[in-house]
């Protein structure tokens, strides 16, 4: 018998036809569809929100709370490339993406990212405009209430999003509920700023502003850090560390040599080597790299796909693979 020394990614013709499902839908077509899902009614709370200040805006000329549903407009605008993103995420791969539009999904967070920058060069803008020429705001009590509305209507999205996104393991949809959060705080501050203002300090609602702005800097800040780790196919370790476990724990794996795991929107995608013994055959060998792909994706909840390198045990590693020096065609000594 051949010893099982080529490469074998488990995706023979005769498994095709499993997919790693346990009911009707695929796993990674349902949390693209919850996506989704939570960007249309997250888009349809923000907006009825923005909708509720905008009224008080014309009843009360509050500058304040204009820029507050400026925020809350702002907010629900971010929703667009995100719905885009999840829905470019049903595509199939085609010959030119190979791997899908997964990495939409990123490209929205970044999108995401400088909205939350413009609301906080806004947030600065407003505060300290106020801080220098303090307006006169009419009807406090409405200005009061219409902004525990924009609090709550902001924190009840936020909290979607957030449970949503860390459900599905999209980054830019935590990210999305983030900036959420944030407009929620500034209508919080605004409520802050009307009680300075009916104690007699004009100035409270600039200051209360600049305190929040600082908020929004550090959101952007930490959001920015997630998603660009992303983007450079970093990882946490942890991970790493599970794809490995739970590759080892399958019979007639003698070691697991590498592992590079990689997000590609929501979903992981993993290449495995995996070490068998040279006596095994070909068709053993892919049999044992079936089982570890099986493992893997019951292991992992948002393993998107793994393709498993399988290797003889006595030429297993990367190290193995390497072309040692050499020429031809008339080419300078080289390898590979």
């Amino acid at each position: 018998m051949a010893p099982a020394d080529s490469h074998d990614h488990a995706h023979a013709s005769e498994h095709v036809s499993h997919d790693h499902t346990h009911g009707t839908l695929d796993p990674a077509l349902l949390t693209t569809e919850k996506g989704i899902w939570a960007v249309k009614w997250s888009l349809v709370g923000l907006l009825a929100t923005a909708l509720l200040q905008t009224v008080v805006v014309a009843l009360t000329s509050s500058v304040a709370l204009l820029a507050d549903t400026i925020h809350n407009f702002g907010d629900a605008a971010t929703a667009i490339p995100l719905w885009v993103a999840f829905m470019m995420a049903r595509k199939k791969p085609t010959r030119r993406f190979t791997y899908g539009y997964g990495r939409a999904e990123d490209v929205a967070g970044i999108a995401i990212l400088f909205a939350m920058l413009a609301s906080a060069g806004l947030a600065a803008y407003e505060s300290i405009h106020r801080l220098l020429q303090p307006q006169e705001i009419h009807y406090l009590g409405v200005v009061a209430a219409a902004s525990l509305i924009g609090f709550a209507g902001n924190e009840v999205v936020a909290l979607f999003r957030i449970r949503v996104g860390r459900e599905i393991g999209s980054a830019a949809l935590v990210a999305d509920g983030y900036h959420a959060r944030i407009d929620g705080v500034t209508s919080l501050g605004v409520l802050i700023g009307v009680v300075g203002v009916w104690l007699g300090y004009p100035q409270a609602d600039a200051l209360v502003g600049l305190a929040i702005t600082i908020v929004i800097f550090k959101i952007v800040w930490d959001s920015g850090k997630s998603l660009f780790t992303r983007l450079l196919d970093g990882i946490d370790p942890e991970v790493v560390d599970e794809v490995r476990h739970a590759a080892r724990h399958v019979a007639r794996v003698v070691d697991v040599t590498e592992v590079r795991v990689r997000w590609l929107g929501h979903r992981l995608l993993a290449d495995v080597n995996i070490a068998v013994r040279s006596a095994l055959s070909v068709e053993e060998g892919h049999q044992i790299a079936y089982e570890v792909r099986h493992q893997l994706l019951h292991h992992l909840p948002y393993l998107g796909n793994a393709t498993i390198h399988v290797d003889p045990a006595n030429a297993s590693g990367e190290h193995h693979h390497r072309i040692a020096d050499h020429a031809h065609d008339e080419l300078p000594t080289h390898s590979h």
